[in-house]
């Protein structure tokens, strides 16, 4: 029998056909036969102790040299490329293959004999990869070790950029991206590009156990971040986090890390960036590099493997674009304002001491007080001195201060009267400012509530009968003064003949009062 494990094995040391015709005593024609045969199989060196020359012969001679074999060979490449696709199993595969021959007058192979021989193949093509991956069921994410480097032009520091892999483990298809940080906005940005390259989503994403991912994994629960949930339910994913310190849970994603890390990462790093853009780009030219690279023990690319094995099975992307949103948690304070990091927005004052979550957005500010929205704030792209303040989320007393104005004093002031017009007048206009005035306009308003319109007035009128700088308190004298001469009015008859000493009134407070 011809030796073919020595055969490949010489062929992957680098030995020329003639060497091995005369270390194998075999002719370079059939020498040459056998390597074909075996590239077009997938079959390559190093090859399992337990592979032996009759296994590879039939492979590589399906039926050639067999003894009058009266079943039919199944295509086992075909059944390995099926067995691929979701819900697919041997037994399945079994009876249609018998199905198959029965009706073309043939004879089958007894199921133990067809999952023996099947499983034979792909222990030599070493094609069992594809078994434990499903087609379009899973895409594993990373951040690979090995940031980019960028340099400041003006200044010349160097700072890092990170690289986030993702990879469909079926077809070993994958996505990277260059980021300035690893923070949730970014984590959650690069899913969403991920997702649009490949043109689909797949059932499950697994993510490592980075804070961005997974609040809290222990032994009976998995707490995810709140952001990422809500990016997995948008997408209609689920997120399976790998096993904390477990990285085989996701060998594809550690896999491409690495291949990242040589043929991206170490394949730029003699080259100067002295942007994010210029390393994005040229990151998106290597990625494209990456998946077209052959593979070197089966045919084919990443690319290829992708298109015809499992684009079709990715489900499809959601109508909307999803916007990325990060959650915060702050206690409010007592401006009733919270912050997005950069500007302040207000909550409705009765909030105040309390814990509210926050939903940030690029383009909106959301409040929650226990899962209910109570207010929402256009955000700010820029930096902003002023808070963001909605008036129906204040005090009825800061609402007021903060509508006063000179007009709107003048108005009530002319309607009120004419004494209390001229003292107003004087208010607004004694200061360098307006708004310096206001404060005092605002005493003579509740001063009119307390004690009307036309005492208010009177007692204007004799302020400035007596001063041309009359002041709140002056006027405010006056007005209770006034009011204790009315009829109505009962003073406290006070005992004693001085006005500090106290009667015996008020030391019985227990009892009562002499006549």
């Amino acid at each position: 029998m011809i030796d073919y494990r020595n055969i490949l094995r010489l062929h992957s040391e680098g030995h020329s056909q003639r060497a091995m015709e005369r270390e194998l005593y075999c002719s370079r024609h059939t020498i040459s036969d056998v390597l074909d045969k075996a590239k077009k199989a997938g079959i390559s060196w190093p090859l399992g102790d337990d592979v032996t020359n009759e296994m590879i012969q039939e492979l590589l001679y399906p039926g050639k040299y067999a003894l009058a074999c009266p079943y039919t060979q199944p295509d086992f490449s075909e059944i390995h490329k099926e067995l691929a696709k979701k819900g697919v199993t041997l037994t399945l595969l079994w009876e249609e293959y018998c199905v198959k021959v029965r009706a073309s007058g043939g004879i089958p192979y007894m199921y133990t004999q067809f999952c023996e021989k099947y499983r034979r193949w792909a222990r030599v093509t070493k094609a069992t990869m594809r078994i434990t991956h499903k087609p379009g069921d899973a895409v594993q994410v990373d951040w690979a070790g090995d940031p980019l480097y960028i340099t400041d032009s003006v200044t010349g520091e160097v700072e890092p950029a990170y690289i986030f892999v993702a990879v469909l483990p079926c077809s070993w298809y994958t996505y990277a991206e260059v980021c300035g940080d690893m923070k949730t906005e970014n984590w959650l940005l690069c899913h969403v590009h991920a997702f649009n390259y490949f043109g689909g989503v797949p059932r499950l994403l697994i993510p490592d156990n980075c804070r961005t991912a997974v609040s809290k994994n222990t032994r009976y629960e998995t707490i995810l971040n709140k952001s990422y949930q809500e990016l997995a339910e948008h997408y209609n994913v689920a997120i399976v986090p790998a096993r904390v310190g477990k990285p085989d849970d996701k060998p594809a994603a550690e896999g491409s890390v690495r291949f990242v890390s040589t043929w991206i990462t170490a394949s730029l790093r003699d080259r100067r960036f002295f942007t994010l853009g210029e390393a994005m780009q040229a990151v998106a030219e290597k990625l494209e590099e990456l998946n077209r690279r052959p593979f070197k023990k089966r045919p084919g690319c990443r690319l290829t493997a992708f298109e015809q094995e499992e684009k079709e099975f990715l489900k499809s992307l959601p109508l909307y674009t999803y916007e990325p949103s990060v959650w915060v948690h702050p206690k409010v304070g007592y401006d009733y304002l919270v912050s997005d990091g950069v500007n302040k927005y207000s909550v409705p004052f009765d909030l105040i001491g309390e814990k509210v979550d926050v939903r940030l957005t690029k383009h909106i500010v959301e409040v929650f007080y226990k899962q209910t929205k109570v207010a929402a704030h256009v955000r700010l792209d820029k930096p902003q001195r002023d808070p963001i303040v909605k008036p129906e989320h204040m005090p009825e007393a800061h609402r007021r201060y903060l509508g006063y104005n000179a007009d709107e004093f003048t108005v009530w002031a002319n309607g009120a009267g004419s004494s209390i017009a001229e003292t107003v007048q004087y208010f607004l206009n004694s200061g360098k400012e307006v708004e310096q005035g206001f404060k005092s306009c605002a005493s003579l308003m509740k001063l009119e509530k307390r004690y009307g319109s036309k005492r208010l007035d009177d007692a204007c009128e004799r302020v400035l009968r007596l001063t041309s700088q009359p002041t709140v308190r002056n006027i405010s004298v006056l007005c209770k003064s006034s009011a204790e001469k009315q009829p109505d009015h009962v003073p406290v008859k006070k005992e004693g003949g001085h006005g500090i000493t106290r009667g015996a009134a008020y030391y019985n407070k227990g009892g009562k009062r002499d006549e």
